[in-house]
């Protein structure tokens, strides 16, 4: 009889046995930067929130367990940052975090290469540099709008900094965030790589210089003048008459702003549930309101569209005599929520959540929109809707095509009480300060809002608990930002750098192979 023992052997570690306690603290690691968005809004934290998994990634015994803890930390922080849509999702959000996650594994790769083992002063130089830009790359891919768009943006968590803000009017939220992970790849340095100290104290120092340089040189924009806007705020209206008594409610908040001097009234996402193309009877409402008011009305209409197939969700503008000619259609849609990506494939999604049963339809165009009538007549208004305001370009071209007020129309009825809300109307002051145009939030549930030109919040939001008509004094500004000018330079430069790096280690490579392929000397 033969007896085979094999405990003595070495057996490879497999990529979940050795020190078990790093998957789940690089889950948790990833997690951290959540906390710097609202709710609870600790901006503060966003510093910081990135040194516990750069520790992690950095310390990893090889650069395959590297990857793999840049991969669950990635997993962690669209959980974290995403996780009002477990409701609607449940788990099919655990595999979109899992596969979205695989991102950052480049970025993980980057971290333990720089900063792994006892890197000299050379190698976190570059790391301050690549180490955002490879965090820039892994934002910019998930940012796609097939892949879910740009929600949760680490330098969007800045949103109430004046300084970033400041930022933001430069080189967008895209400069904002690669200042943040510069930060805190420099802490990192300072914390755990002593011959490179000096180094960290530099990064954090240049970091500074560019900020307060940026504060005190960059352009402003200039006064232009005051326009009265209304937000109607209906909130939640449950029941099978869901529909018609938010409309009642609309109606009436409205016809409470006669008399106050409004150039626009603005009504949230879906406000209107029927198609105006085939209803006389509510176009004719809808007009009546707008002369009782002495405005122009900003609807939103979800609906099956009459003169072509499908339900869109358009911005409609309503003038004493109906509909103005001046309509947007929706044009990036959010997936699963207004269509579900390869629906043959993916449709399942629907029965396991609230997935769309049937896929919206997409806009052509974006456009401006100028007031025809009442006391705003000639204002230029730039729409979007909902998810769209969490798109840079987007109001980044409005402001270039000549939008002198940016209006978001959003919802946020299903995740009435989650981050969502909060953290949706922040979006308003990033896209004001990026474009130097004002930009009003208005949403049928969620939390309403105006930011001025520089991105600050004009009077006290409308929370999720409210229904109401507020009017505000909004500002125009005159001029054209940087951010709208040059457009994505931030964005250009960090590629610019990991291009260049990896030629350079391609470089190396190929030598190193060269030389040891070259036969001795006799």
């Amino acid at each position: 009889m033969t007896v085979v023992t094999v405990a003595s052997q070495k057996r490879e570690p497999g990529p979940f046995s050795a020190a078990r306690w790093r998957a789940p603290a690089a889950v948790a690691a990833g997690a951290l930067p959540a906390l710097a968005f609202p709710e609870p809004s600790w901006w503060w934290f966003a510093h910081v929130a990135l040194v516990p998994w750069l520790l992690l990634v950095r310390s990893a015994r090889s650069p395959r367990r590297a990857a793999l803890e840049a991969w669950l930390g990635g997993a962690g922080f669209l959980l974290a940052v995403h996780h009002w849509l477990l409701p609607s999702l449940h788990v099919f959000i655990l595999l979109l975090a899992a596969l979205l996650g695989l991102l950052w594994v480049p970025w993980g790769l980057l971290v333990h290469r720089l900063l792994g083992g006892r890197p000299g002063p050379g190698r976190v130089a570059a790391a301050l540099v690549l180490v955002p830009s490879g965090w820039l790359l892994a934002e910019l891919v998930r940012s796609w709008e097939y892949l879910g768009g740009p929600w949760g943006l680490l330098g969007a968590s800045q949103w109430q900094v004046p300084p970033a803000l400041r930022l933001a009017s430069v080189g967008g939220v895209w400069l904002v965030g690669l200042l943040v992970v510069a930060v805190n790849t420099a802490l990192t340095a300072v914390l755990a790589l002593p011959r490179a100290r000096l180094v960290g104290l530099a990064g954090l120092v240049g970091c500074a210089a560019v900020t307060a340089g940026v504060w005190w040189w960059a352009p402003v924009p200039r006064a232009a003048g005051t326009v009265r806007i209304a937000i109607v705020q209906p909130g939640v209206v449950d029941g099978p008459g869901s529909v018609r008594d938010r409309l009642d409610r609309e109606e009436a908040l409205t016809r409470t702003l006669a008399g106050r001097g409004v150039d626009l009234v603005v009504w949230g996402e879906s406000s209107v549930g029927t198609d105006l193309g085939g209803d006389p009877a509510l176009r004719a409402r809808l007009a009546a309101l707008s002369r009782t008011v002495g405005a122009d009305l900003l609807v939103n209409v979800d609906a099956r569209r009459s003169d072509r197939p499908g339900i869109f969700k358009s911005s409609v503008l309503i003038g004493p005599d109906g509909p103005t000619g001046g309509r947007y259609d929706k044009m990036r849609l959010v997936p699963f929520g207004e269509y579900v990506p390869a629906r043959s494939l993916l449709g399942w999604a629907t029965s396991v959540g609230k997935a769309a049963t049937e896929d919206r339809r997409r806009g052509e165009r974006q456009v401006v929109l100028p007031l025809p009538s009442g006391r705003g007549a000639g204002l230029r208004i730039g729409p979007l809707v909902c998810f769209e305001s969490a798109f840079p370009d987007m109001s980044r071209k409005l402001a270039a095509d000549g939008a002198q007020v940016l209006v978001a129309q959003s919802s946020t009825s299903t995740f009435q009480h989650s981050w969502a809300p909060e953290q949706h109307a922040s979006l308003a002051a990033l896209r004001a300060a990026e474009t130097w145009r004002p930009m009003v939030h208005a949403t049928l549930t969620g939390t309403s809002t105006v930011a001025d030109a520089r991105g600050r919040m004009i009077g006290r939001p409308l929370g999720t608990d409210t229904s109401a008509a507020a009017v505000r004094d909004v500002p125009l500004a005159s001029g054209t930002s940087p951010y709208v000018r040059y457009g994505d330079w931030a964005v250009y430069a960090a590629l610019a750098a990991l291009a260049l790096y990896c030629a350079v280690e391609s470089a190396l490579f190929v030598r190193r192979r060269v030389k040891a392929s070259a036969p001795s000397p006799r």
